[in-house]
């Protein structure tokens, strides 16, 4: 039987959590399915909210429909098999189905990453240079720049994937995360990964420390601008247009960082802990960035509440 057959066979352990008793399995399952289903009803409410409101439709809050329909992305990648691992004890994933997540764990991972730097750019335009602000930020050019990133971010994921798919796999088939990702996949294979782990963690901090140089570089900027406006209301409120974002860029990064940190140093952290991060930074974002939105963005909530307020209006009007 060829290489090929054999990996339609093939078949890998979802170890999750190692430390985690049976016993608690249904609550974690549980409290996955909650975050799964506020984070589409949430990023889908954004989406909709925007679709339907005119006034929205601004190169910032293409910026939000772009991220929300990343977030939506990544859950519905990650979520599912997590929640059924739990559930339903499914444990076991096959490699083709395992390494299709890979593949697109990574790739809305790169595309959220991009999706900071616009913001950035976006915010350090607006605060430094405000009367070029609408020539140069049209929907239009925000527009085609969210679709080239979505496009362009298929490659770097790509590049990593081509080199582990070429690895054979043989054992010990248990995948250390609650779905596959490249660190746990290419620790699978049979053969020597070391290559693959550089190309990848090198691809991986192209992806994250360019547009994180690019943020701290902004918003160095964007204070040092910011200062220097005489009045402390305008101080505040020209601060205040950029604090939603900046909170999902530290969302997004400062978690990264600290297991970045341990990784690089090499310096020990348990299992169970490692993987909660990992959970943390990648779901806990999708999450809450509705909220942040509609509380922190002043449009976006008087849009909501026009919204539900016709919405109840016309079902009193509506004959019973």
């Amino acid at each position: 039987m060829s290489e090929a057959d054999n990996r339609t066979e093939f078949l890998f352990v979802l170890v999750g959590f190692p430390g985690l008793h049976p016993d608690h399995y249904n609550l974690v399952a549980f409290i996955f399915c909650a975050v799964y289903v506020i984070t589409l009803v949430g990023n889908f409410v954004l989406v909709l909210t925007f679709v339907r409101v005119p006034s929205l439709h601004k190169p910032m809050y293409i910026i939000m429909l772009s991220l929300a329909m990343s977030d939506i992305g990544f859950s519905t990648v990650a979520l599912p098999k997590i929640i059924s691992r739990y559930w339903f004890n499914d444990i076991f994933i096959s490699f083709k189905v395992c390494f299709s997540q890979m593949y697109l764990i990574h790739y809305f991972g790169t595309v959220n990453s991009y999706i900071m730097g616009i913001m950035a750019m976006d915010r350090y335009i607006a605060i430094c240079f405000p009367f070029r602000y609408p020539v140069v930020m049209k929907n239009r050019t925000m527009g085609i720049l969210n679709v080239f990133f979505w496009l362009f971010s298929f490659v770097t994921p790509a590049i990593f994937a081509v080199y582990d798919y070429r690895l054979p796999y043989c054992g010990p088939n248990r995948i250390l995360q609650c779905y596959c990702d490249h660190f746990s996949l290419v620790t699978q294979a049979c053969a020597s990964h070391a290559l693959a782990t550089l190309i990848a963690f090198t691809l991986a901090m192209l992806v994250l420390l360019i547009p994180l140089a690019f943020i701290i570089y902004s918003y160095v900027h964007i204070i040092v601008s910011i200062a220097r406006i005489a009045s402390k209301e305008s101080r505040w409120k020209t601060f205040s247009t950029c604090t939603t974002q900046l909170c999902i860029i530290i969302l997004y990064y400062l978690p990264r960082c600290v297991v970045y940190i341990f990784n690089v140093t090499g310096l020990y952290i348990n299992g169970d802990l490692r993987i909660a991060l990992i959970l943390f930074y990648s779901l806990f974002p999708p999450l809450v960035n509705p909220f942040i939105y509609c509380f922190r963005t002043k449009e976006i909530k008087q849009s909501l509440a026009h919204w539900f307020s016709v919405k109840k209006q016309n079902k009193i009007k509506s004959p019973p």
